[in-house]
């Protein structure tokens, strides 16, 4: 294995993945920490955790964990990934983790941290993130409930999670073909962890170049398009690939504004929808079995979701706590995944990183192999050596008609 990969959600993870294997590595996404070893053949492994909303403390446990099972798959080089919103808190965990995953690299290089994917409107500029024409803290991203991004600042929020100071690599030096050089001056300089400018995909692929024999980076999955020429790999065809026939069930735990335009393209293109409400849930007025009972009968194809506006969300966690509303929901789709594969079910679409990670965690998948891409950032999977095939949306990412579109693309069409 040439390549290790850290993701802190499952959804990122397989973004990561995406990119991976379309530039040529043959890439595998592991659901935790593996108990036995990678396949022979395997060039880039991605350890794919559920540490992003964990104490700080747990998140490191997790991650550090998982490099050393890459360490010993013979990895020369390891990737932090993250989102590409840069979910976090003051408290952590990025700049936790990535200052553990230093200590236990012990490495002097410089460690790229640059969440930027143009593609799907995330950009870099003077060290500020951009979600397309807004800053970050403009973008809804003030509102996530359990992540709220309200300083675009990576510099100044990166700081608030660390020991160590922050350095910069502005737009100007990358695009003057000294990325390489800006990074090694800020390492010197003391500023080993480096906000780097992007936007634009070609920014990316320099920064790799420039990271070539850099021991760790950290990013979001745009950080890796260079990555695969780096190691020696050329462009690959996963893009051909079966899928999986059968009935399909989308789950969204997501409050993000793409999902909640998503889930009203879903319905006026006639779509089946069941909303699940947290104190339903909890009182037990709602549960699996008659969810899955309407889900087999529906009309068309059958959408669950617990997304609502911010607003709505911050009432129900009010009344209930931050804490047992997540649970709530996460435990009751998790259950919902499950029971659909008991009942049949072999393509479930899930929307949000937290709600992805618990249906994969609930359906047993131990390794993924990626598939086509539905939307920039999410590829189809399948889970390795079963007849079942999963779509894991990030809940910014996707078109409005991602439903219906990946609903075909999993069963090949």
């Amino acid at each position: 294995m040439k390549l290790g990969a850290i993701g802190d959600d499952f959804t990122g993870s397989s973004d990561l993945g995406l990119t991976l294997a379309r530039g040529g590595l043959k890439t595998v996404q592991y659901v935790g920490v593996p108990s036995q070893p990678a396949a022979a053949d395997v060039e880039a492994g991605i350890v794919a955790l559920k540490s992003r909303s964990l104490p700080a403390d747990e998140a490191i446990a997790q991650s550090l964990s998982a490099l050393n099972w890459l360490k010993e798959q013979g990895c020369t080089q390891f990737l932090f990934k993250y989102c590409s919103t840069f979910d976090s808190t003051p408290d952590g965990n990025i700049g936790p983790v990535t200052e553990a995953l230093i200590n236990a690299l012990e490495t002097s290089d410089p460690v790229i941290v640059c969440p930027a994917f143009p593609t799907t409107g995330r950009t870099v500029y003077q060290g500020h993130l951009f979600v397309m024409d807004r800053l970050l803290s403009e973008s809804g991203m003030e509102n996530h409930p359990l992540t709220p991004m309200t300083d675009p600042d990576l510099r100044r929020f990166l700081g608030l999670q660390t020991q160590s100071p922050i350095g910069h690599l502005s737009h100007a030096e990358i695009t003057a073909g000294n990325a390489r050089d800006g990074l090694l001056r800020e390492a010197a300089g003391g500023r080993q962890i480096v906000v780097c400018d992007a936007i634009a995909d070609q920014d990316l692929v320099q920064l790799g170049k420039a990271a070539k024999d850099f021991a760790l980076i950290t990013g979001g999955s745009g950080i890796a398009l260079g990555l695969p020429d780096v190691h020696g790999a050329q462009p690959g065809d996963q893009d051909k690939w079966p899928g999986v026939k059968g009935p399909v069930l989308a789950i969204s735990g997501s409050c993000s504004t793409a999902t909640r335009d998503q889930i009203a393209a879903h319905k006026v293109t006639g779509g089946s929808q069941c909303k699940v409400l947290v104190d339903d849930i909890l009182s037990g007025a709602v549960t699996v079995e008659t969810t899955l009972d309407w889900a087999q009968g529906a009309a068309s194809m059958p959408l669950v979701y617990s997304s609502d506006d911010p607003a709505a969300v911050k009432v129900a966690q009010a009344r209930f706590g931050r804490e047992k509303s997540a649970t709530a929901i996460e435990g009751f789709f998790a259950e919902l995944a499950r029971g659909a594969i008991k009942r049949g079910f072999t393509r479930i679409i899930s929307a949000g990183g937290e709600t992805s990670g618990a249906v994969v965690e609930a359906v047993g998948a131990e390794a993924l192999r990626i598939g086509p891409m539905i939307d920039p950032g999410v590829p189809a999977v399948q889970v390795e050596g079963r007849d079942l095939a999963l779509a894991l949306k990030s809940g910014n990412f996707g078109a409005e008609d991602f439903f219906f579109k990946a609903a075909a693309i999993l069963e090949g069409a």
